[in-house]
């Protein structure tokens, strides 16, 4: 059994109902769409946000109709947003296997992107879910707000910490947060647990998504660099700290290499190299631990419990895991 189905365990009856009413949720009389979306739905992921949308729930009274629904939401809205993604990024894989785009066109994926947010709006128009169409509402803002941020700023390739956190904030750690907001909210919480707990998932988003930048300064397989952000220009923390601790003639020279020799392996290698030497990975890795601190802080002013023990765990999950 893997670390993440004994997590699971607690909510591993809902989770398989939930499976059951997300399958049913996209269910079209459009034979093209049908087929599409049973093709993402035999690809799914690990079940991450469905279980923070449960767990949460639980935390904050009785898992009802509505927690099926609040996660089903989430769900929709994440796969049209990677349908989506793998458009604008001329992405032709999606975890291991061909994305939508490559196998359906563009066009075709953008559209199923649109049916999959509309389906999600219409399950919550249609049960009066007022306060999950709110909250999954402004993440669906932050998240366009947060790519548009991040596409703005890496023309430049000077971004600050500040901006960086808030494209992180904006991009990733929004929809973790509506996770357990939405969670909260299925099950009646008042307006002040809703926040804490949108609070609580927002700074698991984003030491989440540290931790995913501090994999891209790692090695693959057979121990190449990966330095994927380098090849496609991203700037995250680790360069942007190391950056911060040289002269301004040594910065212009590191960014040049990212803007202009990003297709050569040995000049990716360096840039890598460079951010370890100057301590970029330890302090990233510094601060994923602090938003991981400051969620722990939250969540410790629920009472202990199963939910509260199944949060904490998937939390240890999310930033300690090893790809």
């Amino acid at each position: 059994m893997s670390k993440l189905d004994e997590i699971k365990r607690p909510i591993e009856r809902e989770l398989d109902l939930f499976e059951d009413k997300f399958k049913s949720s996209m269910k079209s009389s459009v034979p093209l769409l049908d087929r599409i979306t049973h093709y993402i739905v035999k690809r799914k992921g690990k079940q991450i946000r469905p279980m923070f949308v449960f767990f949460s729930a639980s935390l904050c009274g009785r898992i009802s109709e509505a927690t099926y629904r609040a996660a089903t939401f989430v769900e929709l809205i994440h796969t049209a947003t990677l349908v989506h993604d793998d458009v604008v990024d001329n992405s032709y894989e999606r975890r291991g296997f061909f994305s939508i785009n490559a196998l359906w066109k563009n066009k075709v994926a953008v559209l199923v992107g649109d049916y999959l947010l509309a389906t999600g709006m219409m399950l919550a128009l249609n049960n009066e879910d007022f306060v999950l169409l709110k909250i999954i509402s402004d993440t669906m803002k932050e998240m366009s707000e947060g790519e548009l941020l991040q596409m703005e700023k890496a023309r430049k390739l000077d971004i600050s910490e500040d901006i960086y956190y808030e494209v992180i904030r904006q991009k990733t750690a929004t929809l973790i947060a509506s996770c357990c907001a939405c969670g909260a909210a299925s099950v009646g919480a008042d307006p002040g647990t809703v926040e804490r707990m949108r609070l609580f998932g927002e700074k698991i988003g984003m030491a989440f998504q540290i931790k995913d930048d501090l994999f891209d300064f790692g090695t693959d397989d057979v121990g190449k660099p990966l330095g994927i952000d380098i090849k496609e220009k991203k700037i995250t923390l680790p360069l942007i700290y190391a950056l911060s601790k040289v002269p301004r003639s040594e910065k212009q020279r590191i960014i040049n290499l990212v803007k202009n020799h990003n297709e050569e392996s040995a000049k990716v290698a360096e840039v890598i190299h460079f951010v370890i030497n100057h301590g970029g990975m330890a302090y990233a890795e510094m601060q994923m631990l602090r938003f991981q601190e400051e969620a722990f802080e939250i969540l410790n002013t629920f009472p202990p419990g199963e939910a509260r023990t199944g949060l904490e765990q998937l939390v240890r999950f999310t930033t300690e895991r090893k790809k």
